[in-house]
């Protein structure tokens, strides 16, 4: 069954709003990662994730759509090593607004925002606090490696997650795309580090910190542990870990506003 929304007819997709069909939109961006991956790293991965999900609650029958990822979100933190595109936190919120709002004129019911890139978590949170009142739907919001930490965990090697162009990412690359990883440039992602805020200070504590103040590669992990397998391992626990959290009736159906408790 198709789920890519873009290339379905506009009477197919009327079909699918009325059979409660799950929307999902990677949100992800596009910046530096390092000297050895392309800068469209995050929306690469993110529609995968996507496609791969939707493949696994087709198979438990449930209808689903892919929206086109969208290819920008908040990075001014890569801005100094140069080939990142950045929206500021009015226009990127705007932007998902926009896109939720159509989704809803045309009868669907239950948004998805799959968040593939860091800098977008805090602006993703506080976009659904605001449109979930504001246009009356239960709209879900994730970062993939978040929902699916106990997956990745139990196979990388040398991280405890997945950072930046580490391991992970490098990984999931090497596994869909690995014409575009400059492998011979890997050992140019090696750096020296400045501690992290937490391990001076310790947690609960935040500050803004660009990528280049904490690595001069732009890199954050270990790509040089990266394998096509692992890459492929993670892509399918990852859209396991998500497809089981999105087919679980709770998610939907637990009240989110005091209108919506029975007794």
């Amino acid at each position: 069954m198709q789920y890519e929304w873009r290339k379905l007819r506009a009477d197919q997709l009327r079909e699918q709003a009325r059979l409660d069909a799950i929307v999902i939109l990677p949100v992800a961006s596009l910046e530096q990662h390092g000297p050895h991956l392309p800068v469209e790293v995050d929306s690469l991965l993110g529609e995968t994730v996507a496609a791969r999900t939707a493949e696994k609650l087709l198979a438990k029958r449930q209808p689903v759509l892919v929206l086109p990822v969208l290819w920008t979100g908040l990075s001014e933190h890569h801005m100094s090593f140069g080939g990142t595109v950045t929206l500021d936190n009015a226009a990127f919120a705007a932007l998902i607004e926009g896109v939720a709002r159509s989704v809803l004129r045309h009868g669907f019911k239950r948004i998805v925002l799959l968040n593939a890139h860091g800098g977008n978590e805090n602006a993703l949170r506080t976009i659904t606090d605001d449109l979930t009142p504001k246009l009356g739907v239960p709209i879900v919001q994730f970062t993939y490696w978040y929902a699916a930490a106990v997956a990745i965990a139990k196979i990388l090697e040398t991280q405890g997650g997945l950072q930046h162009a580490c391991e992970a990412e490098t990984a999931m690359m090497l596994a869909i795309r690995p014409d575009l990883v400059a492998i011979d440039r890997i050992p140019l992602a090696k750096s020296n580090p400045t501690p992290d805020l937490s391990d001076v200070v310790g947690g609960g504590v935040y500050r803004w910190r660009s990528i280049g103040s904490r690595s001069s590669s732009g890199v954050i992990g270990n790509p040089e542990a990266a394998t096509p397998g692992k890459g492929e391992a993670l892509l399918d626990a990852i859209s396991t870990a998500l497809g089981e959290k999105l087919c679980n009736p709770a998610l939907w159906d637990l009240p989110w506003t005091s209108e919506n408790v029975t007794d």
